[in-house]
């Protein structure tokens, strides 16, 4: 969970104790201040799923992104590899060559 997101859990848990311990020292009727608690909790209940709806929009879309960044840099790595394999084979076939010329070299006439 990032800074912000933490933030934000924390600013509204505050606000629900602080609504909470105010209503609760509130000089009211019992009724009343059940009631307000219950409004208040609903409240505060509403705002947490929104917000978490929110998280869940965002990290789908940066998860998402990252998905991409991710495809995109897997395919230059392996575009990388299969031009530096291709080198190699190129230069193994080099030497090859100049290996059966100097073994022909090598061998007498039968």
């Amino acid at each position: 969970m990032s800074n912000s997101s933490n933030t934000v859990v924390g600013l509204l848990a505050g606000t629900v104790i602080g609504a909470t311990l105010g209503i609760l020292f509130a000089p009211d009727k019992g009724e009343k201040t059940r009631k307000r608690i219950s409004e208040e909790a609903m409240a505060a209940k509403d705002k947490m799923a929104e917000r978490a709806s929110e998280l869940k929009t965002q990290v789908s879309s940066t998860v998402s992104d990252k998905k991409e960044t991710l495809d995109t840099q897997l395919e230059n790595v392996v575009s990388n590899v299969s031009h530096k394999a291709e080198d190699v084979i190129t230069t193994l076939e080099k030497k090859l060559k100049e290996l059966k010329e100097k073994n022909k070299k090598l061998q007498k006439p039968v």
